[in-house]
């Protein structure tokens, strides 16, 4: 654990945090700006991509291509939240953020990653509401519902973060206080705090509400997904389970990257590595989902990829792989 050794400083309000970055990597500003500057436009352009196929085209107005657009939405501001500030950082050394500025980025972070996970496990029930329970599906998830899960997912997660960072915000902090980071992550704010034993307490808080949103959204798409199995081994046809498991393939293997990239960001906290490993995991956990995201249901998702090729301004393209609208 790194602690900034500067003097404490009383005002919170006047408190500067200097974001240290890439420690390893303070001579390769401008490679770095470059490859997030790319990072950020492929996900920019795929997620925009992928809102406005499904806002235009008619046989996506359907439960999980709405959840796909909020995904998206998500998707767009999870990295603007982040991506733009280390862009600075990166190209002209604009290292130090005010104190508010840092906390509210600090608040969109991880209500923003607490929001993906909800919407991970709204997506996951209605793909088991879709496979498990098909004569009802359409009944169940009208209109209203759909925007009534959606909002839960939103305001629950943009809740949740609030103590943790309002009592963040209260430790002592150094008149410019040095942070191990590209950005104001909880625990990376926390630990560069004059040591005492609130910010000790605010680091186990943190981590251990870390672990809770995620582990039980986590459990619930697995018990989502345990379900749809059974169900899809009880088909009879192998044509008929290869079409039903074809419908969640795309949202399982988005679940599986974003709890293998949140995984690996926990674990390099927990345990003895180089501060660059730190900081390298958190970054990865935090571009990587959204990047991988448009690509994932482009090239896996039939609907999708046939609605991409109708608004291609190209040769007219027929798509009989497509299923027709109205069915889940």
């Amino acid at each position: 654990m790194v602690r900034d050794a500067t003097t404490c400083f009383g005002r919170k309000e006047s408190c500067d945090f200097y974001l240290i970055g890439f420690p390893a990597l303070q001579d390769f500003q401008i490679p770095l700006f470059l490859v997030f500057l790319l990072f950020y436009l492929l996900i920019l352009i795929g997620n925009i991509i992928i809102i406005a196929v499904i806002v235009v085209e008619q046989t996506l107005h359907k439960p999980m291509y709405f959840f796909l657009t909020n995904l998206s939405v998500l998707d767009i501001l999870f990295t603007t939240t982040t991506i733009p500030r280390m862009l600075a950082m990166f190209l002209v050394n604009a290292k130090t953020i005010s104190f508010h500025v840092c906390f509210l980025q600090m608040y969109c972070f991880h209500g923003l990653t607490v929001t993906e996970s909800l919407l991970l496990v709204v997506m996951s029930y209605d793909r088991y509401e879709a496979i498990c329970n098909p004569l009802h599906y359409l009944v169940k998830m009208t209109k209203r519902i759909n925007i009534q899960l959606a909002a839960c997912a939103w305001v629950t997660a943009l809740l949740i973060p609030i103590p943790v960072i309002f009592q963040t915000s209260q430790l002592t902090f150094g008149e410019t206080t040095t942070v191990y980071h590209c950005f104001c992550d909880h625990l990376a704010v926390v630990q560069a705090a004059c040591s005492d034993f609130s910010a000790s307490f605010q680091t186990f808080l943190g981590f251990s509400i870390a672990m809770t949103v995620s582990v039980v959204p986590f459990m619930l798409v697995t018990l989502s997904y345990v379900h749809i199995i059974i169900s899809i081994l009880k088909i009879n046809s192998k044509v008929g389970r290869r079409k039903a498991f074809s419908t969640c393939t795309s949202h399982l293997i988005v679940v599986v990257t974003y709890y293998s990239s949140i995984a690996v960001a926990y674990i390099s906290y927990r345990t003895d590595m180089p501060i660059d490993i730190h900081v390298m995991s958190n970054v990865v956990f935090a571009i990587l989902t959204p990047l991988l995201n448009p690509l994932i249901y482009t090239l896996r998702n039939k609907e999708v990829k046939c609605a991409v090729k109708k608004i291609d301004p190209g040769p007219a393209v027929n798509c009989p792989t497509c299923p027709p609208s109205g069915r889940p």
